[in-house]
């Protein structure tokens, strides 16, 4: 059942694309005259392997109409699949190389919104749990934001709304895990900063009350820690006056005797 909605889920990228299918619109049956080097039976052939799951397959007819056929439409397609490919493969660190390369080679292109959302996902698909290093979350939020502010009437900026809502929650927990931890060791000024974070830059995430809670509590013992430490202080400094003033008490008496 996982098997068969992770299909889905990766068949699903290349029907994302706004512009791409719709220049190729002639379909595998009006095509069944061309030549099978031509972009169009090259491309019609990367997609099908596509949908098999044969993504190193597809990728290497992808390149074929990048190289053969630079000047084809096919060939902006080809740059996104490639890219798909490598996504729907799960490498994501091959497939964050190829969005970037087709945004910044082509900046002006309709597609550019979902190479940027495709850009975040490569992050967000790589998002370690919140006891782990976040700066997968971070550059995926980054990406997200980008798309919104750029891009804000795109479809995929509705999606990226979602997402970035994901990834401040991710982050939010990551402080908290961390501000916990210093709370339970003790250390509140450094828990303190940590909930004080999470309170200024990802309130309404569902964390509101139990931070409430803690930065309350972490504020009181702060403030019952001062107040040892200077209860400690004076006790020290009288200790300190009483010694030094039997010390001149002894000055005084022996001066006596002399």
């Amino acid at each position: 059942m996982r098997q068969a909605g992770s299909r889905r889920f990766r068949a699903a990228f290349l029907l994302l694309i706004p512009v791409l299918l719709i220049v190729c619109s002639c379909g595998f049956l009006t095509r069944s005259r061309t030549p099978l080097n031509s972009p169009e039976a090259l491309y019609d052939r990367a997609v099908w392997y596509y949908h098999k799951e044969d993504y190193k397959k597809a990728i290497e007819l992808f390149q074929r109409i990048k190289e053969e056929h630079p000047l084809s439409k096919l060939a902006l397609m080809a740059e996104l699949g490639i890219a798909d490919s490598y996504f729907s493969d799960g490498l994501f660190v091959e497939a964050e190389m190829n969005y970037t390369e087709f945004i910044n080679l082509h900046p002006t292109n309709p597609n550019v919104p979902y190479a940027v959302y495709q850009l975040g996902m490569c992050h967000y698909k790589q998002m370690s749990s919140i006891d782990r290093d976040q700066t997968e979350t971070l550059k995926a939020k980054k990406e997200f934001e980008r798309l919104i502010s750029q891009f804000p009437s795109s479809r995929f900026a509705a999606l990226a709304q979602q997402k970035l809502r994901e990834c401040k929650k991710r982050l939010a927990e990551h402080e908290f895990y961390v501000g916990h931890f210093y709370f339970k060791m003790k250390q509140y000024k450094a828990a303190l900063k940590r909930f004080e974070l999470i309170e200024k830059e990802y309130p309404n995430l569902g964390l509101d009350y139990k931070v409430a809670y803690f930065l309350a509590e972490t504020r009181k013992r702060i403030e019952v820690d001062e107040r040892e430490r200077l209860a400690k202080e004076r006790e020290e400094k009288e200790k300190e006056t009483l010694k030094n003033q039997k010390k001149t008490d002894s000055k005084g008496k022996d001066k006596k005797k002399g």
